[in-house]
Order: C-alpha cells, then sequence, then structure tokens
C-alpha cells in the first residue's frame, strides 16, 4: 500500500455502478434471460397449445422478469450475508473493536454496531444522515467506524486521503465533526479534504505527520485484511453484535438494534 502525497489532485466525483446494478444482478439478469429465451424457444414443441399461452403470457406480462431478478438477487444477497457471517462466527477477531478505531458509546454497551465504509462511496453518503440520527437516537449503543478506502485506482488516493485524514482528525477528538463534512462533500479531493480539516479545528502540522506514519497504513491494512477474510463486497457495510445487515438501509439497522436490545 503507497501512501499519499500531501499535494493537492483535482476533484474526484464519486464513482457510480454502471447502471445502478451490481455484477450480482448483472449475472442474474443474463441468467434470467437465458432461461427464459431457452424456455420461449421450447414453447413450439410444448403440445396442447400450452407453450403458446406461456409466450402470450410472457409478452402481456414482462415484469415477471423484473420479479426474476429480484427474487434472484435476494437469494444472491442472503447467500452473501450468510457467508459473512459464518466467516465472523469462525473467527470472532475479524470484528473486534480496534483501539484505533473511531468508536463512540458505552465500551460496556450491550450492542455494538460496526460500519465499514469508504468517504466517497455514494451509498455511504445517502445513508449518512439517517446512519448519524441512529446514534443520537441510541446512546447506550456503541457505534464504531472502520474506514476503508477502496474506491480509489490508478493514481487517485481519494478515498484512501480521506480515510487518514479522518483518522487523523479522530486522533485529535474531531472525528464525528470531519465524518459528517465529508459525507456532506459531493466531490471530494485532496484540497476540499484539508479544507474540511482546517474548519473542524484539526491541527494540521499534526495531521499531516499522522497522514503519512506508518502506525496509520498499518491501522488501514489491517482494515483491508479484515474485511477481505470475511468476504465483504461493497460499502457500506454494517454489523450489530456481529452479525452483517442484510441491508444498507439505516431501518434495517434499528431493527436489529431493537432486536439486541431485547
Amino acid at each position: 500500500m503507497t501512501d499519499p502525497q500531501i499535494t493537492p489532485d483535482t476533484p474526484e466525483k464519486a464513482p457510480k455502478r454502471a447502471g445502478g446494478l451490481s455484477p450480482t444482478v448483472l449475472g442474474g439478469a443474463a441468467l434470467a434471460l437465458s432461461v427464459l429465451a431457452l424456455g420461449v424457444a421450447a414453447m413450439p414443441y410444448v403440445g396442447g397449445g400450452f407453450g403458446e399461452q406461456v409466450r402470450s403470457y410472457l409478452l402481456r406480462n414482462p415484469q415477471v422478469l423484473d420479479e426474476v431478478l429480484e427474487a434472484r438477487q435476494a437469494q444472491e444477497d442472503q447467500n452473501m450475508v450468510a457467508s459473512i457471517n459464518a466467516a465472523v462466527e469462525k473467527n470472532p477477531n475479524l470484528l473486534a473493536v480496534d483501539a484505533r478505531d473511531p468508536a463512540f458509546g458505552p465500551a460496556d454497551a450491550k450492542v455494538t454496531v460496526i460500519e465499514f465504509f469508504d468517504f466517497r462511496c455514494p451509498g455511504c453518503k445517502a445513508v449518512a444522515p439517517q446512519y448519524r440520527a441512529l446514534m443520537e437516537a441510541h446512546p447506550d449503543v456503541r457505534f464504531v467506524f472502520k474506514d476503508w478506502p477502496i474506491l480509489d485506482s490508478g493514481q487517485t488516493v481519494t478515498s484512501q486521503y480521506a480515510a487518514r485524514a479522518a483518522l487523523a482528525a479522530h486522533q485529535q477528538g474531531k472525528y464525528l465533526e470531519v465524518y459528517d463534512a465529508m459525507m456532506a462533500e459531493g466531490s471530494l479531493s485532496q484540497q476540499s479534504i484539508d479544507a474540511i480539516l482546517a474548519e473542524a479545528g484539526v491541527n494540521m502540522s499534526q495531521a499531516r505527520a499522522a497522514l503519512v506514519s506508518e502506525e496509520m497504513t498499518r491501522h488501514i491494512a489491517d482494515i483491508h485484511t479484515s474485511a477481505a477474510a470475511m468476504g465483504l463486497r461493497g460499502t457500506p457495510t454494517f454489523f450489530v453484535n456481529g452479525k452483517a445487515s442484510p441491508s444498507i438501509e439505516p431501518r434495517a439497522v434499528a431493527e436489529m438494534i431493537a432486536k439486541a436490545k431485547g
């Protein structure tokens, strides 16, 4: 892993998944289309006019394909969550709360919520306000932030820089202010990140030293290692008491919190 250079780069717009579909959905679409195409192709050979009836039904009700895709995606999501939970159950240390991680709420809380996220992730930004509202609504719950920069490519280091900057701010007791501001910023760049730190009252000399420290590199590398070992596929990913949320929606996390509280 290469340390980011503390020099300005050009503003980077948060990337979006092509067409809003994940590779799993696209793969499911291809399979569903193939199955339907095979079925339609075989219809002329089905006796009793049944094949033509099915064909006519599909032509009149193309939403059936959407239902097939939704059902397949739901199954894929369930399988992914089950796989992640199995990995955590086998090795609970993968979700151990590191003393270097920003954590808020009682250390002995009955419920612990963990978020793996990237500051440039559109989904992370979309749910951040509601997630922060959950923190306000549950002061008896411990909320832990795992800065997991995964959206950089090529020479771009904006996600890496943002994670390091936020963790540097955390060392000065300024994490949540910086988290909120970065999530609200639509187009992060090293310049805008530095401005956010300064606005939050972060000592920039200390922050710059922390940004390039070996300890910071090890911390983020450890988060990457844990995420890979669990088989995490994207951000944000939430855990409540060691169980992965089936959705990125804060209401799903809220339901898990309520259940964990009993």
